[in-house]
C-alpha cells in the first residue's frame, strides 16, 4: 500500500507531500489542483510503462507543466505587504515525483536538457536522477537501485554493482535495469506499478463503445474506455462474484437486473428495470444508468490491483446514485488500494463515513496546491534524491 505521495513543481503542486490509507477522496474547489494530483499519479505509472517524457508531450511539454510561480514565496509575499515576482534561480529547474509505500520508495527528478545543437529534441525532459529504496523514507543505507543520470547502479550486498553506463537521458530505469537477476528489486516494482488501474474516461455518450455489441472473451480487467463492458460483466458473474453484481445493480436501481445477450460470439447488455415488459438494450440506456454499469464493472473486478485510480467518477450519475457508488467503492477497498477524486459533496460525504477513509481536502494559495490544515509537523517524513 501507498503510504506517501510526493509531487514538486508539477504544474500548480510547487510541493505537495500527502499521506495516503487504505480508502483516499482527493477533494477540493474547481481549480484546486485535484486534476494535477491525478496526472502525477498518471505519470509516476507512465514511468514504470516507459511512457513518461511522451506523456509530458501530450501536456503540452515539459515547459507548460512546471510550476509557474516563483521559487520561492517570502512571507511577505504571503501577507500581501510585497508583490509576486520571481527572484534570481538558486536551484536547478526540477519536476520530482515519488511515492513510498509499505516495502518500497520510488522517486524521479526530471529536469532541462543539456543544449545540443545536432538534435531537434532539444524540448524533452532529461531524467537526471531516479531512485528505489526499501522502507519509507530515502536514506543512503536503504538504497536499492540509483540512478544518476546515465549511469545506473544496483546494491549487490554491501557493494554497488553497475547495470548499466548508458541509459538514455528520456528513458527510465525501468526500461533497462529491470533485471530478474541483477535487479529483482526494479522488477517487481515495475510489475507492481504497471499493474496499477486509472479509470478517468469510461464512455457513456451516444457513441460509446459500450453501446455496441462486441466480440466477447473472458475480460477479468475492464477496458480503460470500457468497450468492453458486456464481457466483463458476464466475467464477473462466471468467476463467481454474480451476486456482488445484482447486489450493487438493485441497490442503484431497485428491481432491476442486467442480461448479457450473445448473437453469433458478439456480446452486448441488456437491462431489466422495474415495470417494464422488455429489456433496454445498451443503445437505449440513459447516460448515468451506463456510466453506473462501467463502474460496477471496473470495482467488481475478479483481478482487483494493488491500486485503483477513480477521476471523477460522479460524472453524468445522479446524486440519488452516489450513495449507492460510495457502498461499491467501499466493498472495492477491501480489496485494494482506493484513491478518488470528486467534487461531489454527496459522494465524499459518502465515503467520509467509512472508517477506513481519509479526506483530503485540496485548496490554492497564491497559485499553489496545499493540503488543507496541513503542517510542516504533520507533513510525512519525505527525502528527495539530491543531484
Amino acid at each position: 500500500m501507498l503510504n506517501t505521495l510526493a509531487i514538486a513543481n508539477y504544474r500548480s503542486l510547487r510541493e505537495l507531500i500527502i499521506p495516503l490509507g487504505q480508502l483516499n477522496v482527493i477533494t477540493g474547489a474547481n481549480g484546486s489542483g485535484k486534476s494535477s494530483l491525478y496526472r502525477a499519479l498518471r505519470l509516476l505509472a507512465e514511468s514504470a510503462q516507459g511512457r513518461m517524457v511522451a506523456s509530458l508531450a501530450q501536456e503540452g511539454g515539459f515547459s507548460s507543466t512546471l510550476w509557474a510561480g516563483p521559487e520561492t514565496i517570502s512571507r511577505a509575499m504571503k501577507r500581501g505587504d510585497m508583490p509576486i515576482q520571481g527572484t534570481k534561480r538558486q536551484e536547478s529547474v526540477a519536476l520530482k515525483l515519488g511515492f513510498a509505500a509499505d516495502d518500497f520508495g520510488y522517486a524521479i527528478d526530471l529536469g532541462l536538457p543539456t543544449p545540443d545543437s545536432t538534435s531537434l529534441f532539444g524540448g524533452d525532459p532529461h531524467i537526471k536522477r531516479e531512485c528505489i529504496w526499501a522502507g519509507a523514507v530515502l536514506r543512503e543505507s536503504t538504497l536499492l537501485a540509483d540512478r544518476d543520470r546515465s549511469l545506473c547502479k544496483v546494491r549487490a550486498g554491501r557493494e554497488w554493482q553497475m547495470l548499466s553506463r548508458h541509459v538514455p537521458d528520456y528513458d527510465s530505469l525501468f526500461s533497462h535495469c529491470a533485471d530478474p537477476l541483477r535487479a529483482p528489486e526494479v522488477l517487481a516494482l515495475r510489475e507492481r506499478m504497471r499493474a496499477w488501474r486509472f479509470y478517468d474516461c469510461l464512455r457513456s455518450d451516444a457513441q460509446a463503445p459500450a453501446r455496441q455489441a462486441q466480440i466477447g472473451t473472458y475480460t477479468p480487467v475492464l477496458a480503460h474506455d470500457g468497450a468492453d463492458l458486456a464481457a466483463a460483466l458476464q466475467t464477473i458473474r462466471e468467476l463467481g462474484r454474480g451476486d456482488e453484481l445484482d447486489a450493487a445493480v438493485d441497490d442503484a436501481f431497485p428491481g432491476a437486473r442486467v442480461e448479457i445477450v450473445v448473437d453469433h460470439g458478439r456480446f452486448s447488455v441488456q437491462m431489466w428495470q422495474n415495470g417494464l415488459l422488455r429489456p433496454l438494450a445498451a443503445a437505449e440506456l440513459s447516460d448515468g444508468t451506463l456510466r453506473y454499469l462501467l463502474l460496477v464493472a471496473a470495482l467488481l473486478s475478479p483481478r482487483p490491483p494493488e491500486l485503483l485510480v477513480l477521476n471523477e467518477p460522479e460524472t453524468s450519475l445522479h446524486p440519488d446514485l452516489l450513495p449507492a457508488l460510495a457502498r461499491l467503492i467501499t466493498s472495492a477497498g477491501l480489496h485494494s488500494q482506493i484513491i478518488v477524486v470528486s467534487h461531489a459533496a454527496r459522494l465524499v460525504t459518502a465515503l467520509s463515513r467509512v472508517r477506513e477513509a481519509q479526506v483530503l481536502q485540496l485548496a490554492k494559495e497564491l497559485g499553489a496546491t496545499q493540503l488543507c490544515e496541513q503542517t510542516s509537523l504533520d507533513r510525512p517524513a519525505w527525502q528527495w534524491p539530491k543531484r
